[in-house]
């Protein structure tokens, strides 16, 4: 399979890949939940080409992840804003960095704390069931074929 036929698999992973699946739009994105908006602050951040943001920060405007609005008229100048399409992928971006901090942060800890600001505590995230409330974890999911599902 070629990483430009994901999006045409009968699998939603797949599709989603096809998107979010490069590691520097996952970085983008990341910078987007801490706050980045701009080109410039993208590139520097990251450290890598102009091609290369230009080129993710495209994809995630095309499919509605990101909206790109002028901030300044002489010379034109654009920001990047999360859509509600990408403001959905912040469970994604928890659960990454839930990881990371698990299994790859240094004796000094993790390098960023998130504070729910409901009630002024840092959090770790969790995945519960959408039906009960009760957290889950992988064995205690069961998969099974959907009316998507077209077999593989």
């Amino acid at each position: 399979m070629k990483w430009d036929d994901l999006n045409a698999q009968p699998c939603s992973i797949a599709r989603a890949l096809a998107v979010i699946g490069d590691r520097w739009t996952l970085m983008i994105l990341r910078d987007c939940f801490l706050g980045v908006r701009r080109f410039e602050a993208f590139q520097a951040r990251l450290g890598i080409s102009r091609t290369i943001v230009t080129d993710r920060l495209r994809l995630l405007v095309e499919e509605g992840v990101l909206r790109r609005e002028a901030y300044q008229a002489n010379p034109v100048r654009h920001e990047y804003r999360l859509t509600d399409k990408g403001l959905e992928l912040h469970p994604v971006i928890l659960a990454i960095a839930r990881f990371g901090d698990e299994h790859y942060a240094d004796e000094a800890g993790p390098p960023v704390l998130r504070r729910h600001k409901g009630c002024g505590c840092d959090f770790q995230p969790v995945q519960v069931c959408s039906a009960c409330g009760e957290p889950v974890s992988a064995r205690q999911v069961e998969a099974r074929a959907g009316v998507g599902f077209a077999g593989v």
